[in-house]
This record gives C-alpha cells, structure tokens and sequence, in this order.
C-alpha cells in the first residue's frame, strides 16, 4: 500500500509555505530540519499539529515543507494552512472538520502599505502649529 505523496501550497502574509504529506509516523521536517529545530519553540508545535487533531489523524502523515516569506508566526500558519489543504486533497470527507476549524480560509490581511507625506500606512509626522 505505497500511497503518493499529496501536495497543496499554504499561504499568511508574505510567507509561502509548499507541502508535502505522505502515510508515515507524524514525522513535521521544514525546510529539510526537524520542525523543533527550525522554529525553535513549543508553542508553535501544537499549532502545526491542529489539522492533524481536528482530523483524528495525529501520527499518521508524514509532512515535508518548504516555506519563504514572513515571520516564523506567519510561516507557522502557512504551514498549517498547507497541511489543511493537502488533508483535503487526500481525503474530501475531512473538509467538513477542517472547514469548522477555520483551517482552510487562508487570512488575507497583510501589512499596508506605507504611504506618501506620513510616517507609515496612517500615521502622520506630529503636528507644529509654531
């Protein structure tokens, strides 16, 4: 039962996370390091592993994810984003847990842009009337 490799692509902010699972022990690498390695912090571990607890499927996908872009929050998310995605691929039923979990809306908000004549998106240079 040598099942294929599922593929989906998660994104937050700027960072772009492309995934892949696979049957296996729940073995987490990102960008070719352990996931504990790479984001260096507990807490991100449970966030990664939500998709999995949503679906009743914890330890047994394998994940491999390349992420650029952003943060390590907005990489962390991505990624979760992307495994969301792939779970669903796999297997359309999971979509429904998935969907009420919020895992599959990728979040659009973003930085604004800085604009002409103030200090950043909104804020202005402080007011001098002598």
């Amino acid at each position: 039962m040598a099942q294929e490799k599922t593929y989906a692509t998660g994104r937050r902010k700027t960072a772009i996370a492309r995934v892949w699972i696979a049957p296996g022990s729940g073995n987490v690498e990102i960008n070719k390091m352990p996931m504990d390695e790479y984001f260096g912090n507990i807490y991100f571990e449970p966030k990664i592993a939500k998709p999995f607890a949503v679906t009743e499927t914890i330890e047994k996908y394998d994940v491999w994810a390349s992420v650029k872009g952003g943060g390590k929050s907005a990489q962390t998310e991505a990624v979760v984003h992307g495994i969301a995605r792939a779970l669903q691929e796999l297997n359309p039923e999971m979509r429904i847990p998935l969907k009420r979990a919020g895992l599959l809306t990728r979040d659009p908000r973003a930085k604004e842009r800085k604009k002409y004549g103030l200090r950043g998106a909104r804020a202005r240079f402080q007011f001098s009337k002598r």
